[in-house]
């Protein structure tokens, strides 16, 4: 059975014969719209209808559990899959009132063992279907008050997993919620994060060249980078920004680089002076700069091996990278007091 909320008018089209674009567009509309298939469509055919009936369904998640942080406007769902596994998604206020984005999971866990991720040490279980990735926005959406102008205006890959390293339904979850038809967010808004894979930075230029890239740099320094970030035996650092490069050439959008503060680890000042000659390397190649965000460490509970870089050694660094004529901007990473944060989703029975 075809999930009906994962496709586009077109590949509708290419899957059903007989289903004109017009009816397509019109059937998956109403899909989003209703959260199911009606049994009228108007200006569709009913043998149309009926074939698109027979061939697809719309399956759900199951919200087990929806908290709200107490200390700002974040929420984290938790969300069961039919075949029991659990995924968390998160709820982000914009600056624009009424607006929010979605912090979507891509994989239940993550095989990177990113050391700094609770994520992390979950491992690989599953990657998650385009229609597990499309329904959590539909869930969020669902819980907004639309009569006051709430509205889903975005999307990052952040949550759960490694994206590219699940590119297949990715990319087709972004070609759903990109669609005019379907969930109608501007590919602009939505930004894909990874820890590094070049080939699959590459893809998202060609395929979905409007969505946003973030690269987690973390650190410059080789030996730093891969005991924190394993894919980089893989995939070293060079490699991915060259890849990144590309997709700056071919889109003409800045980067986003991630970098998670990380007490006494990846911190000093000579950390920043090389994060900021990279970025100067990386303007020169693409005429474009990189957006380099600062991430405050969110604590991943017990297990937990790091400390949040001190507010002094931060503005310092921060510093270093303004001199060198490097712009940056701390990252509000809200919901921590619910593990909501950035790298502290986890499966629901291993959080908190």
């Amino acid at each position: 059975m075809i999930p009906l909320q994962a496709v586009t008018p077109r590949a509708l089209t290419m899957t059903i014969k007989g289903v004109s674009i017009e009816e397509a567009r019109k059937i998956v509309s109403a899909v989003h719209r209703n959260g199911t298939l009606p049994g009228v469509v108007r200006h569709v055919r009913r043998a149309s209808l009926e074939a698109v009936r027979a061939a697809g369904c719309v399956p759900a998640l199951e919200v087990r559990a929806v908290q709200h942080s107490r200390i700002d406007p974040f929420v984290k769902y938790a969300l069961a899959a039919p075949d029991g596994q659990v995924i968390e998604t998160v709820r982000i206020p914009l600056e624009h009132g009424g607006r929010h984005s979605v912090c979507l999971s891509s994989q239940v866990g993550c095989g990177l063992a990113c050391a700094f991720c609770a994520t992390g040490r979950m491992g690989l279980r599953r990657n998650l279907k385009t229609w597990e990735i499309v329904e959590q926005v539909r869930i969020v959406r669902r819980g907004l008050d639309r009569a006051r102008g709430q509205r889903v205006h975005g999307a990052v890959f952040q949550g759960m997993g490694e994206p590219l390293a699940n590119a297949d339904s990715v990319i087709e979850a972004i070609q759903v919620l990109t669609e005019p038809s379907a969930l109608a967010i501007d590919g602009r808004n939505i930004t894909v994060c990874t820890a590094g894979i070049p080939a699959g930075i590459r893809r998202l230029a060609q395929e979905v060249p409007k969505v946003r890239l973030g690269i987690s740099i973390v650190s410059t320094r080789r030996e730093v980078r891969l005991k924190l970030m394993p894919v980089s035996h893989a995939h070293p650092l060079h490699d991915v920004l060259d890849a990144a490069a590309e997709h700056a050439r071919i889109t003409a959008l800045s980067p986003m680089w991630a970098v998670t503060l990380l007490d006494g680890v990846n911190d000093s000042e000579e950390d920043a002076r090389q994060l900021a000659h990279l970025a100067q390397d990386f303007t020169l190649k693409t005429g474009l700069r990189p957006r380099i965000s600062i991430i405050p460490y969110n604590s991943t509970g017990t297990q937990d091996s790091f400390g949040r870089t001190t507010a002094e050694r931060e503005t310092e660094y921060r510093r270093v990278l303004r001199n060198a004529g490097v712009a940056s901007h701390k990252r509000y990473s809200g919901g921590g007091d619910v593990f909501a944060a950035c790298g502290q989703l986890t499966a629901l029975s291993e959080s908190n």
